[in-house]
């Protein structure tokens, strides 16, 4: 699988995750953002290699040879940005860049490729010959970097490297943009240029935007091209760097190659590249602007003579706080010179700025008419520029940039999070643009005083957090968040090394132990109406959340919360719904009274009836917590009943009800197969509220709990969870339950197959026998129906259910309803310990006995990462959805900036072959792929979900994405894990 340049991969991210970056998401894939600058075009970052040559009656044999010279010096750069940083998302993607120098191995291409963070990658020259390629440069500002590549590993070509010349970029040039997609499709672009004091294009706010640079304007016979392409003229010379362009118009927008050059002469000579900055923004404004803004007229006259060809000045748009230009500079003043020199462009500001770094300038401007005179320190520009960043918690910070400082004037100072998640999720619809001002109640100005803040907080600990959002400065956020430092337990600082293209890293701190937990009190609030029973309830419900790291069993790494219900006070056990305990890879907590705050520990998952049961130490609060009355005679259609349960703001509301339906539950399937709840009754009520609860219980008016409200989890539609809301009877849970009440661990044996309903007439159709459908009519009281088999999970039991049959008896009863057909609840024995259940069904119209095995579901209890994706044994709803089982090694997850995802490992695949040695299990698969060495090639064999095998190519990068597995030790169960071919620290 290939993307186009800077074509973000989402694969693994939801529809509101996405909306943060709709702007810069359009422009990387080539549907366009809204121009804000001097113009109403779209613009987007150009892509997509993909357009034939196309012939102009003004081509001639000249350009013929140019572009065949031309193109043996573009490559197809393939990379990831392996991690967020400042603005830019971790990703996977394609584009190009041309060799600028062919002695030292040097490629030219845009920064928003390069990147501002960690890079990886590889470049693919016109004979497909590869190489890898390390970053060595990117702008702080402009949209340029370079990589470096190993001239001596390109053995079938000789390398020639484009000549950088900046002066030949004229208004009425004829040029070629040449893009290279890997040698296979070449996309060679015609134009003129029409301007070459074009503003730089803005790509919208928390993005990266080039500024304080002109930008060269071409009408292009055709959109498209691709990022990092040369602008060549006839003669093969490379005039500019195409950057960006217009969706709407046939419009390219090129960066001038003139800092580019001042750059590459600097590397060539072992120099640093000197950038200095007053913090402040220019824009190019036309006379009449300028005019109206102060500009007098002789100043005017004396810019017109100096600089015939230019058409304005630049003028201040945004001075930031605190920085050199701050008080000195204001909006809308005019620059008139720097130094003495008169100013009329950006390239002159530049030079004088990059070349008195820690010196002091003079800068004439003027403001209302008047000429006023300051002098401002010059900044180093790399160092507000982070080239750095910090992993903890699952999240990741660093210093706000001067990047993102410029969009709102502020300072270029605090703890920038650059992606929002693990402890620091604190909008799963917003993840790019938090500033963490506080913690634990500590103020933190800046990185190294976050770091060291963060040394000393306890894993597991509750502390506040103080943040805002950049674009809204006058909204202070206040939030609690768990400490999580056992499950993503890297405390690292990462240091971009120029030399090594590699960001080296250092742990800085162990996690500190948890603190032991207090026992607290804690008082109810009972229910606000008449009835004392009812409103007692409240003493038998508590919060449940869960904070999931992993994404396990296909189930997203996100927190969970719901309402419990309390079914043993004394031993501490709670049920709630499987859709907030999805395994038992993850953190949950009882909440009481909406006070207290406990752990809790997973005691029993049920593999079909969407419950789960958790158990917390009840002598860690001092409550009236009580076991309510609960009734096991099932419910009937007709019944009033009270429902009492949770908003989703948390609020506890109650109303009168009546049981409407009680049916076979059908929650349609999902694409990627996840836990969903089968072969249950679900009761459906009358009820205006409980469309607002994800959770609660239904009750009688004397306070007895008839069934439970649960979520359910459905299928995905429009990158959306579906939830159905529905009731669960409480004499579905009684086998479990009174197991728990006597201290034993229950253990459910079920047949795996799916069932569902069929009308009388359909089983007539079916051939099933008169006298079992006048049995039926006889027996039943509440629906005249059969059940039959839709679906059965992969075995290689040879007498087995089929789809199609219809279920006559199980063990010699009359099958009425779902309930019939429940799993055997036991206490003892072992997944080994098979019970054998004895059906009569009718198959293709005629009775047929058969002795069906039952299986213990076994839960995830063993996982491994592997090149940043996670594989697993396929989970159960894996062998639900499937008639035969590739392998036993199954990818469950994919990182959008991984070497599975460059390289196109996708969740559902199956991997059979490693090497061609043969991975039958998870064991096997962590024994090949741990013996393979860093940043080599491995072949691997798969297999997609509908069985199509394939097979690919995949390189290691154990610096960034190590191999680990994890496994949960049986004795206490708790996860175990062992990282397998971790690379040293680097960082000192």
């Amino acid at each position: 699988m290939s993307f186009s340049s800077t074509k973000r991969v989402q694969a693994d991210l939801s529809d509101s995750e996405l909306n943060q970056h709709d702007v810069k998401r359009q422009t990387l894939n080539g549907d366009g953002s809204q121009m804000t600058s001097d113009s109403d075009e779209d613009v987007s970052y150009v892509e997509e290699v993909d357009t034939q040559v196309l012939e102009e009656p003004y081509n001639n044999a000249q350009w013929q040879g140019t572009i065949s010279k031309v193109v043996g010096s573009v490559v197809s750069i393939h990379f990831a940005q392996v991690a967020p940083f400042d603005c830019d998302p971790a990703l996977v993607s394609e584009a190009t860049g041309f060799v600028v120098d062919a002695e030292l191995g040097i490629i030219l291409t845009n920064r928003h490729v390069v990147g501002a963070g960690p890079f990886v990658g590889y470049a693919v020259f016109d004979n497909h010959e590869e190489c890898d390629v390390t970053p060595i440069y990117r702008d702080p500002v402009h949209d340029f970097g370079f990589l470096k590549f190993n001239p001596k590993s390109i053995k079938y070509m000789k390398v020639q490297a484009l000549e950088l010349k900046p002066s030949l970029a004229k208004v009425g040039s004829e040029i070629r943009v040449i893009g290279n997609d890997a040698g296979e499709k070449l996309s060679i672009l015609a134009g003129f240029i029409s301007r070459i004091d074009r503003n730089a294009p803005d790509y919208g706010e928390l993005t990266y935007n080039d500024f304080n640079t002109e930008y060269i304007q071409a009408a292009a016979s055709a959109s498209g091209g691709s990022s990092g392409s040369p602008v060549v003229n006839i003669d093969g010379h490379a005039v500019a760097l195409q950057a960006g362009g217009s969706t709407e118009a046939s419009t390219d927008f090129f960066l001038p190659v003139n800092r580019i050059l001042r750059a590459l002469n600097c590397i060539r000579e072992e120099k640093p590249v000197t950038r200095g900055t007053i913090q402040t923004q220019w824009i190019l404004r036309p006379y009449d602007e300028c005019r109206r803004l102060g500009l007098t007229t002789d100043r005017e006259q004396a810019a017109r003579k100096q600089f015939p060809d230019r058409i304005g000045l630049l003028v201040a748009e945004t001075v930031l706080r605190e920085g050199p230009g701050d008080t000195k500079i204001k909006e809308g003043d005019t620059l008139i010179s720097v130094n003495g020199e008169l100013i009329a462009s950006f390239m002159q500001v530049d030079h004088i700025l990059d070349t008195n770094v820690g010196n002091s300038i003079e800068l004439l401007i003027q403001r209302g008419g008047k000429d006023i005179v300051v002098n401002c320190d010059v900044g180093d520009l790399h160092a507000i520029t982070p080239s750095s960043y910090l992993e903890v918690c699952g999240a990741t910070f660093n210093e706000l940039s001067y990047q993102m400082a410029r969009f709102y004037a502020i300072p270029v100072r605090g703890v920038f999070l650059s992606s929002a998640s693990g402890s620091f999720n604190f909008d799963s619809k917003e993840k790019l643009g938090w500033i963490v001002d506080a913690i634990d109640n500590q103020e933190t100005p800046n990185l190294n005083t976050f770091i060291e803040v963060m040394k000393h907080v306890e894993d597991k600990k509750r502390v506040t957090v103080r943040y805002h959002h950049l674009t809204d400065q006058h909204s202070p956020n206040v939030a609690s968040i768990y400490i999580d430092r056992h499950w993503c337990s890297e405390f690292r600082l990462y240091q971009r090394n120029d030399k090594t293209g590699i960001w080296d890293y250092k742990n800085l701190a162990d996690p500190l132990p948890a603190l032991p937990v207090v026992p607290r009190e804690a008082k109810f609030i009972d229910l606000s109406i008449e009835n004392r029973q009812l409103a007692k309830l409240s003493r038998s419900l508590v919060t449940v959340t869960t904070t999931s790291p992993i994404p396990l069993d296909s189930m997203a790494a996100e927190p969970r919360k719901a309402s419990g219900l309390v079914i043993d006070a004394q031993q501490g056990y709670v049920i709630v719904s499987r859709r907030v305990i999805p395994h038992d890879c993850l953190d949950v907590f009882v909440t009481v009274a909406d006070s207290v705050i406990l752990p809790a520990e997973v005691t029993f998952l049920h593999p079909a009836h969407n419950y789960a049961v958790i158990k917390y130490d009840p002598s860690l609060v001092k409550a009236p917590v009580e076991t309510p009355n609960m009734s096991f005679k099932r419910m009937k259609r007709g019944d009033k009943a009270h429902f009492i349960g949770y908003t989703h703001n948390n609020k506890l509301v109650s109303s009168d009800t009546t049981v409407t339906d009680i049916s076979s539950l059908s929650i349609p399937s999902n694409l990627i197969p996840r836990y969903r709840a089968t072969n249950l009754e679900a009761i459906g009520i009358d009820c205006n509220v409980s469309s607002r609860c994800n959770s609660g219980i239904i009750a009688d008016d004397d306070g007895t709990v008839r069934a439970l409200w649960l979520s359910f989890l459905g299928e995905i539609q429009d990158g959306k969870e579906k939830v159905y809301l529905l009731g669960l009877d409480m004499s579905d849970l009684k086998p479990v339950i009174d197991l728990l009440k006597e201290g034993k661990r229950p253990r459910i044996n079920i047949v795996d197959a799916g069932f569902g309903s069929i009308s009388i007439a359909q089983a007539r159709i079916r051939s099933t026998p008169e006298e079992w459908i006048s049995r039926m009519e006889k027996e039943s009281e509440n629906r005249l129906q059969f059940m039959h088999v839709t679906r059965v999970s992969f075995t290689q039991e040879k007498e087995k259910l089929l789809p199609g049959d219809v279920i006559l008896s199980a063990e010699g009863k009359l099958v009425k309803e779902m309930r019939d057909l429940d799993g055997i609840v036991t206490s003892g024995g072992g997944p080994d310990d098979k019970q054998v259940l004895n059906f009569k069904v009718v198959r293709n119209g005629k009775i047929v006995d058969l002795l069906v095995n039952t299986i213990e579901v076994s839960e995830t209890s063993h996982f491994a990462v592997f090149a940043g994706c996670i594989v697993q044994p396929p989970h159960h709803a894996v062998l639900q959805a499937m008639s035969s089982i590739p392998s036993s090694v199954y990818c469950t997850f994919r990182g959008q900036s991984s070497p599975a995802m460059q390289y196109g490992i996708a969740a559902t695949n199956f991997i059979t072959h490693v090497n061609e040695i043969e991975t039958p299990d998870l064991d096997t698969f962590v024994e090949v792929v741990k013996a393979i060495p860093d940043n080599t090639y491995c072949k691997i064999r798969l297999v997609t979900f509908d069985n199509v095998p394939f097979a690919i190519s995949l390189k290691t990068n154990y610096h960034y994405f190590p191999t680990a597995e994890l496994k949960k030790d049986p004795g206490n169960g708790k996860w175990i894990e062992n990282e397998l071919n971790k690379t040293d620290e680097k960082l000192e």
